[in-house]
């Protein structure tokens, strides 16, 4: 639109932009009475601007109401992906598990060296998933889309048990982060994802 546009190249910021809308109209009014001849009396366009300034903001409204629908289905789209990615993991099934990367994705485990390629992020969960004992299962409790709508994050807290060496199950539990990028396929793809434990360290052993 020539207003947007206008303000864009005279760098307005969009949360002001508003306030300057009725005096573009009426620069707009003026112009096609000057143009066209048309003979506009004061009342005529005062008509006219309160009739473009109504349409304008009803055209913003959709917007935003649309914009709002679409963040709240990106929202519910990754949390479902999620939850189905846990599901995999719970299934102990590595190739499930791994396909939620995309292909240039960084895995940082806890207590672990961070994972930058296909077939480190593969061992990574690979020696997870074998491990004795394992149980293992996360939940989303936040998800932030960004305003390009191409890019997100959720955080949320994971629950998972193994064996220790004597064959006695360890439970663990703790937060999780993961960073969500939309592929050129429109598919949701985690691109980075790190996890810590809440748990404390243990004490170190008296000599």
């Amino acid at each position: 639109m020539e207003y947007e546009r206008c303000l864009q190249n005279l760098k307005i910021p969009s949360a002001h932009r508003h306030e300057l809308l009725p005096a573009f109209l009426i620069h707009v009014s003026n112009s096609i009475d000057d143009n066209a001849k048309c003979g506009l009396d004061g009342t005529m366009k005062i008509k006219f601007v309160l009739a473009g300034y109504v349409t304008l903001l009803s055209f913003t409204f959709v917007c935003s109401v649309l914009a709002a629908d679409e963040k709240s289905a990106i929202e519910q789209a990754l949390r479902d992906l999620d939850a189905q990615w846990s599901a995999a993991a719970g299934t102990k099934d590595l190739e499930k598990t791994i396909a939620f990367y995309s292909g240039d994705a960084i895995v940082l485990p806890t207590n672990a060296p961070a994972a930058a390629t296909k077939e480190a992020i593969r061992n990574t969960w690979k020696d997870l998933l074998a491990s004795p004992g394992l149980a293992i299962s996360w939940k989303t409790t936040k998800v932030e889309v960004a305003k390009s709508g191409d890019i997100a994050y959720t955080t949320g807290t994971y629950e998972l048990t193994m064996n220790d060496a004597s064959g006695k199950p360890v439970p663990d539990h703790g937060k999780y982060v993961e960073v969500w990028k939309k592929q050129s396929d429109g598919k949701w793809k985690v691109a980075a994802d790190i996890w810590n434990s809440d748990l404390p360290l243990p004490s170190p052993e008296k000599k």
